[in-house]
């Protein structure tokens, strides 16, 4: 899952549990939709990207560099998780929120594209929940 500085899920996808994390970085970043924006074009992009040591592929950087992202991304063995926590806790506050709906915290769904479908919907409900506070 991406998510925006705020917590809201951007992209949300599933890959079989033995699978690095890593591979998942680049289908979700493509899978960023449009933002629309007051002036200019519609926004494809995040501005910076911050991700833990799981994530520290050179390729991988090299990969979101060339999309004109900023890479924040802990490299093993030099830097500490210290400077990611404060990044940290907001996707973990999304997971928090996204098991807060009974079919995602266990996988009842036998097929893939159901439970995606359901955690995409999980993902969109927690969207419509935040933004509806924060605007009224």
């Amino acid at each position: 899952m991406l998510s925006e500085r705020g917590g809201l899920p951007l992209t949300v996808a599933i890959s079989a549990a033995n699978t690095n994390d890593s591979a998942a970085l680049k289908p979700l970043v493509k899978a960023i939709p449009a933002i629309k924006s007051r002036r200019g074009p519609r926004r494809r992009k995040p501005g910076k990207l911050h991700a833990d040591k799981a994530y520290d592929h050179a390729d991988l950087r090299r990969w979101v560099r060339d999309r004109g992202i900023t890479v924040r991304i802990a490299r093993k063995g030099i830097e500490s998780n210290d400077k990611l926590g404060k990044h940290r806790w907001v996707i973990e506050r999304t997971m928090a929120w996204l098991t807060g709906y009974r079919r995602l915290t266990l996988r009842y769904e036998r097929k893939a594209t159901h439970f995606l479908a359901f955690l995409t919907l999980g993902a969109a409900l927690t969207c419509h929940k935040r933004l509806r506070k924060h605007t009224t």
